[in-house]
């Protein structure tokens, strides 16, 4: 039970109808998907029927084999598939999904891999009776050029022909998936976003402190509502802010450390700050256009405008009114008194960070400025 069953990559395309130069192409793209995987040996094993300097061999899981055969296989030999394999395919739902590739060198160590495969050879034959095999007549027909070839390799191990129950340890194909899959060079590109998502499968096994876990079961929750699409952008959107907390005490601690812990040259704060700008900076034209519309509205009453509270809020964004009452160590639960006598500073900055000017104080200081 503790043996992944693989199934030999060339046995898996051969009924596909695609051209043989065309198989590693195949075998890369179930690849990605975690339904196949190259085994790589050592330089010193040869393999009498690949070509000069080739001793990596691609194989197939059980779910790689029933994904392949609904994606390429006619109907009958879907059908051959299914009543063949059916079995084995339930008792490894839950298998794990393959890395891209295997280094049997790094796997087995200084173990010898003639040893390791007799081993394995063995315990799959005496599991036989429990493991499907592929019909002989399914996998290839007499003039299939890939049955020489098996029958040499079967040959050489003692393993009939029809006999492809090739296994892997369970263990090793777990412990490998959480290995950084940066070392094996393929045909393709890896895919990013699977090769970053197993990355991640270790974490658990490290040592970090408390902080650190909140701060990661927080990521894994802002992950979780990402996947659930825009119906829960404003949970996102509440969770920044304790996101932002926790790398802003990474970065203090990180400072520290360092001697150069400042609000001077805070990059968090560098970052948002930057972002935030440009955010407020192209809501400029919607801005400037009901300044306008207001303007226009109250053409005969320029000298008696609405109090500054009540054009802040009218005028500009809520956002750029935030974070000004909160830089200025105000919010809505600070007396009324102060808030009035402040909301006029408030409003000749927004005047002239947006470069609309409104108040008749807003344009006698600016003709003040730009005499000088």
């Amino acid at each position: 039970d503790n043996m992944i069953p693989l199934f030999l990559g060339a046995d898996v395309v051969a009924k596909t109808g695609g051209r043989t130069e065309n198989h590693p192409k195949i075998h890369a793209k179930f690849g990605k998907r975690g339904l196949a995987t190259k085994l790589i040996f050592g330089a010193g094993k040869k393999f009498r029927w690949l070509p000069s300097g080739v001793n990596s061999l691609w194989f197939y899981s059980i779910q790689g084999v029933f994904r392949v055969a609904f994606e390429m296989y006619s109907r009958e030999d879907q059908l051959a598939v299914l009543d063949s394999l059916q079995d084995l395919w339930k008792t490894r739902i839950n298998d794990n999904l393959l890395t891209q590739a295997y280094d049997m060198k790094t796997l087995l160590g200084q173990v010898p891999l003639q040893e390791v495969t007799e081993q394995y050879e063995l315990n799959c034959l005496r599991k036989a009776e429990r493991v499907c095999e592929w019909p002989t007549d399914f996998l290839y027909n007499d003039a299939d050029p890939y049955k020489k070839s098996v029958e040499d390799c079967c040959e050489n191990t003692g393993v009939r022909g029809r006999d492809h129950t090739y296994c892997m340890s369970e263990h090793i194909i777990t412990k490998t998936n959480r290995a950084s899959q940066t070392n094996f060079p393929d045909e393709t590109a890896q895919d990013t976003f699977s090769q970053r998502i197993q990355s991640l499968f270790h974490i658990s096994e490290m040592e970090m402190d408390e902080q650190t876990k909140v701060t990661i079961i927080l990521i894994i929750e802002v992950i979780e509502l990402l996947t659930k699409g825009t119906e829960s952008a404003s949970k996102l959107a509440h969770m920044i802010p304790q996101l932002l907390s926790y790398i802003s005490e990474l970065i203090a601690e990180d400072g520290s450390h360092k001697g150069n812990c400042s609000v001077y040259s805070n990059c968090l704060l560098h970052t948002i700050s930057s972002w935030l700008g440009c955010q407020f900076f192209f809501a400029n034209a919607s801005i400037s256009k009901r300044v306008e519309e207001f303007k226009e509205r109250h053409i005969d009453r320029i000298t008696d405008l609405p109090p500054a509270e009540e054009l802040v809020n009218a005028l500009f964004p809520q956002a750029m009114k935030i974070l000004l009452l909160n830089w200025m160590g105000l919010n809505e639960d600070s007396a009324v008194w102060k808030r009035q006598s402040e909301y006029p500073i408030l409003l000749l900055i927004l005047e002239f960070a947006n470069h609309n000017l409104i108040t008749g104080v807003a344009h006698v200081l600016y003709s003040s400025l730009i005499s000088k």
